[in-house]
């Protein structure tokens, strides 16, 4: 079942000292679909500014030092451009004159209203706001992906453009989605491109990589801490869950993520609501999920080291990337965007591959899929002093020699005995560290138990 997006309520911050002000405030702001926060006066702002983002400032121009002359709300504008903060502010005081909205306006106010508001023109003047913000944001995201993207990749082979058509039919839609495919096939990628192609391309992308955070750590990164929640929580910070808001959040390698916090996503994932550590108010979420991982789910399920709950959670739509070497009809296309890429980089235009050299790079098995092999051009472009690059310049391990020395080493045999022998000298060389012989033989750490098992070799 394909996900509906809920209706986005735009977060505004109101920054006003009087307290039956900020409470005639939100009574308005609320009845007008608008979630709020308020703050007595721009330092606390300033504070608050440093964990979270909002979507609109509502900033009152006075505050202790007097009542008239708007120097407080004049410098916090000048600080919120000073700090490049790209929040739409519209300005109000009790004491509006000319001058004073002259000055706002240079400081960076969007607009400017009087105490009291009328309701209807307060409404007005936020929805043009937060409509100006929307379109700004959008044509600065079409500007980056352009300036980034001077080359467009297109792909030849069967299986990526098959891969491609399915991205884009379900690139706008809600529904999570789980990208599979061993290190280096550009799962990283596929997902900034699901973003940019989505209802939230003007949004941001939180990018996670699960294996890197620390399990005592896991609900303050995703989820977000409040001042003193605990030991070294010296300031609040806001979580991935919340930096995400309106955008996409990618969770790389999830695979890794520890059984114990499991739960604690899979709950997120369901109600759509979490709370930051040592806080009780509950928050929702707002976000696209897209989540990778070169892991064997099946196995790790069967193991009992991933839930199978949250599995499906995550994969309302899961694709498979495939390897470099089961696609070899994209190896000239990706070498001349590499080309040109790393040529930009370092100054070296023009650069092509002499037939030779594509012809190697077809035949190779690239282990390390296009990782491997953008790491390969980019040596061969600050390397080469001529505009073809040559078969020598790639550098590249000698396939032919490597398999005529495995194929000495190893005399003929059954498969089931080549696959004994196999094993047992990964087992020696890796000196019985199951993940280390799992890794050196390229399979899993499951799957080598399982033929552990079958050999009668010791667990």
């Amino acid at each position: 079942m394909v996900q509906t997006r809920p209706e986005y309520q735009p977060l505004i911050l109101l920054i006003e000292d009087n307290r039956e002000v900020r409470l005639a405030a939100r009574f308005v702001l609320e009845d007008l679909g608008y979630r709020i926060e308020e703050l007595e006066n721009p330092v606390q702002a300033r504070e608050w500014l440093e964990q979270q983002q909002p979507d609109l400032i509502l900033l009152d121009m006075n505050f202790q030092l007097d009542t008239t002359s708007g120097d407080e709300g004049l410098r916090f504008l000048r600080y919120l451009q000073q700090q490049g903060y790209d929040i739409p502010v519209v300005a109000m005081t009790a004491w509006s004159n000319t001058t004073l909205v002259v000055q706002a306006m240079q400081a960076g106010a969007g607009d400017f209203v009087e105490k009291p508001w009328n309701n209807q023109r307060l409404q007005q003047i936020l929805q043009q706001q937060l409509k100006l913000s929307s379109l700004t944001r959008q044509n600065k995201a079409l500007h980056q992906q352009l300036s980034s993207t001077p080359l467009e990749l297109v792909w030849q082979s069967s299986q990526m453009l098959t891969l491609m058509q399915q991205l884009q039919t379900v690139a706008a839609t809600e529904a999570n989605i789980l990208l599979t495919g061993e290190n280096g096939t550009g799962k990283s990628q596929l997902a900034h491109w699901l973003h940019q192609h989505s209802g939230r391309s003007a949004g941001p992308l939180i990018s996670v990589n699960m294996a890197a955070i620390p399990e005592a750590l896991f609900e303050s990164e995703l989820f977000g801490h409040k001042k003193g929640a605990f030991t070294d929580a010296k300031e609040a910070r806001a979580g991935r869950f919340s930096l995400a808001r309106g955008g996409t959040l990618f969770l790389d390698e999830i695979a890794t993520l520890p059984l114990g916090q499991q739960a604690k996503l899979l709950r997120v994932l369901e109600s759509g609501q979490y709370e930051a550590v040592g806080s009780c108010q509950t928050e929702q979420s707002d976000l696209r999920l897209i989540a990778a991982t070169n892991a064997d789910f099946s196995a790790l399920i069967q193991n009992g080291q991933f839930r199978q709950d949250l599995y499906y959670r995550l994969n309302t739509l899961e694709f498979r990337i495939p390897p470099l070497r089961e696609r070899p009809a994209d190896i000239a296309p990706l070498c001349q965007f590499f080309l040109h890429k790393h040529g930009q980089r370092y100054h070296k235009t023009g650069l092509t591959l002499h037939h030779n050299a594509l012809s190697r790079l077809q035949q190779y098995q690239w282990p390390g899929n296009i990782r491997e092999l953008s790491h390969l051009l980019e040596r061969a472009v600050l390397l080469t002093q001529n505009k073809e690059i040559s078969l020598k310049e790639l550098a590249l391990p000698d396939e032919q020699q490597s398999a005529a020395t495995q194929a000495a080493a190893l005399p003929m045999m059954t498969l089931e005995q080549a696959e004994l022998t196999l094993i047992r000298q990964a087992l020696q060389l890796c000196q019985g560290n199951k993940q280390k012989t799992a890794e050196k033989l390229g399979i899993t750490k499951s799957s080598l138990y399982r033929r552990l098992e079958k050999h009668g070799l010791e667990l």
